[in-house]
């Protein structure tokens, strides 16, 4: 179950420092300077053995004060309407502010928890001070010192305290708990709903829709033509004039989840925008997260073609996403249902793909000669030998190479085995760890 808290309230209160400190790392820049914060951020914090998502809604910088206000509601209310629990922060030494006064009364109309968290109280006499706060009619308010940590432990105990129970579970339909979960993401736009519509329109007597873990994933059970998997669909998203990057950041955090529910992640392009650094960052999650990854370059029917061009297409394309090249890619168009069903063989492929298990002897037969012939490089005049190759019993695709020296192993030296484990075996879509150990 997804669990988000959003850090809300005007610019220059500490909410990136406050942000940072609960994820554990300075991921937000911080400055005294208000409007640093323009792009959202997002990480996650872990409490007591609980975790949850936590987002950091930044300040805006505008040429005009009405603009700048305006801008500002728009963010709370898809921080409201997002999120799980809100945290309203606000300066102990600058008093209530207007910009304060107007959080609060947005806030009090949405039925989300809010806790008001009263920043810079590093002194007693500050204690006091924070008090004004309470005017604003919320009952739960912690002082804390975002800077130095004090107060933020008794804060996240509140926090978990408020948080929905995550019961661990996608579904509450035990039936389905084993069928193959495929994620359609992508940035928005890419055409992630019509293709989950031109696999499902067909016949909706064979479509049982599911409820997910968040409302805005959208579970689908597609059971035709002898296959029978669940589609997490991440595209449910809002359309607002004004709001057009805040909607594009959760959706980011949409995909996020579903990327870590799935088992096979289809990532949608368009074809006329190519795979971008959000795109990128999507598949580098997926392979981190050892799920099973297919591309689909969508509106392939609006794009000026030429002999070759899918093929210099995905070239372009892996040579950005190198060094990890071996995954499908198919060029469709989900409008005119042109290859979504064949997109649909290809991940259930990458999902059969994910629990191949290799023999060991057979891996030896085959990878130990190619590894005595190429051996690791000497380091400091050592000679390193792996004497054994095992497939690990892991849910993710992870091999153990035993060896004399595993310390001294250089990164390409284990993309290089990486290669030779792809070229005898077929693990196509599906990232490979390989872990080194002293035989």
């Amino acid at each position: 179950m997804s669990r988000i808290v959003a850090i809300v309230g005007r610019p220059n209160v500490g909410k990136s420092t406050l942000f940072n400190r609960l994820i554990g790392e300075r991921k937000a820049i911080v400055d005294d300077l208000s409007g640093v914060t323009r792009d959202r951020h997002y990480g996650e914090c872990e409490w007591n053995g609980e975790s949850f998502n936590v987002i950091d809604t930044g300040g805006y910088v505008s040429d005009s004060k009405d603009i700048f206000e305006a801008a500002i509601r728009d963010q709370v209310k898809i921080a409201i309407e997002e999120s799980n629990l809100l945290l309203f922060m606000v300066d102990v030494t600058t008093d209530v502010t207007d910009l304060d006064s107007q959080f609060a009364s947005i806030l009090r109309k949405s039925k989300k928890p809010v806790i008001v968290v009263v920043n810079k109280v590093d002194t007693h006499d500050k204690i006091n001070d924070a008090a004004v706060f309470y005017t604003f009619g919320f009952e739960n308010l912690f002082t804390i010192s975002s800077a130095t940590g004090s107060g933020t432990g008794e804060l996240l105990d509140k926090i978990v305290e408020l948080l929905p129970v995550d019961n661990g579970g996608d579904f509450q339909d035990e039936s389905v708990e084993n069928l193959p979960k495929i994620a359609i993401v992508g940035r928005p736009n890419v055409g992630k709903s019509s293709f989950v519509n031109a696999l499902v329109g067909y016949n909706r007597n064979i479509v049982t829709d599911i409820a997910g873990t968040t409302r805005d994933s959208i579970h689908t059970r597609y059971n035709a033509f002898d296959k029978d998997l669940i589609l997490i669909d991440t595209a449910g998203i809002r359309k607002k004039s004004k709001v057009e990057e805040n909607i594009e950041f959760y959706s980011v955090m949409r995909s996020i989840k579903a990327i870590e529910n799935c088992d096979v992640c289809i990532l949608m392009l368009d074809a006329n925008n190519g795979i971008e650094s959000q795109d990128m960052n999507l598949l580098q999650l997926a392979h981190r997260c050892g799920k099973g990854i297919v591309v689909l370059v969508n509106k392939w029917d609006l794009y000026e073609k030429e002999t070759n061009t899918a093929k210099e297409y995905e070239e372009h394309m892996k040579e950005r996403t190198a060094p990890f090249k071996d995954y499908p890619v198919l060029f469709i168009s989900a409008l005119n249902k042109q290859r979504i069903y064949q997109s649909l063989e290809t991940a259930l492929a990458v999902y059969d793909n994910l629990s191949n298990k290799v023999k060991t002897s057979k891996l030896n037969d085959i990878l130990l000669p190619i590894v005595h012939a190429t051996p690791p490089p000497g380091t400091k005049g050592k000679t390193i030998s792996i004497k054994y190759i095992q497939q690990l019993p892991s849910k993710a695709v992870c091999f153990a190479f035993f060896c004399n020296l595993p310390q001294y192993i250089s990164e390409s030296y284990k993309r290089f085995l990486e290669n030779k484990l792809r070229e005898n075996f077929n693990f196509k879509g599906v990232p490979i760890k390989i872990f080194l150990r002293k035989k």
